[in-house]
């Protein structure tokens, strides 16, 4: 792929903890990447909105809060009512393996956890982010 991918980066919600996003924004800065951080505390219409506004390929998010079952359906139905449906979702914490399936049925593309590493959520990403602009195209 010659585009660079570009992808942002939030954590909803009222969940302060920030070092796992920060690894995950340098290991995809490292490989190419276009990152936008938008750091801590944000709403699902604001993540939309940046999303749409730095025309990114895919939001990636952290919850480590326990609300993933009601963030992730929050950010994928502002998505949907912004016509941002075509940007990829994917995102990772502490979720259990049921809510994970229940989530990745909902459209959420990948929900990584504890385990994952770096290289797993970068290939992820390029091969999902060139499956959807193949598709486009």
């Amino acid at each position: 792929m010659s585009e660079k991918i570009r992808v942002l980066l939030a954590k909803p919600g009222l969940d302060g903890h920030d070092r796992g996003i920060k690894v995950i924004a340098a290991a995809f800065r490292d490989a190419g990447m276009e990152v936008i951080y938008t750091g801590l505390r944000q709403t699902p219409p604001m993540i939309v909105e940046a999303a749409i506004q730095e025309d990114v390929d895919a939001i990636g998010v952290s919850i480590l809060s326990g609300a993933h079952m009601t963030l992730f359906p929050a950010i994928l139905d502002e998505m949907k009512a912004r016509g941002a449906d075509d940007i990829l979702l994917f995102g990772g914490g502490i979720i259990p393996d049921d809510d994970k399936e229940e989530l990745e049925k909902m459209g959420v593309a990948k929900v990584f956890t504890p385990g994952a590493t770096t290289e797993d959520s970068i290939r992820f990403l390029r091969e999902a982010v060139t499956a959807r602009k193949t598709r486009s195209d």
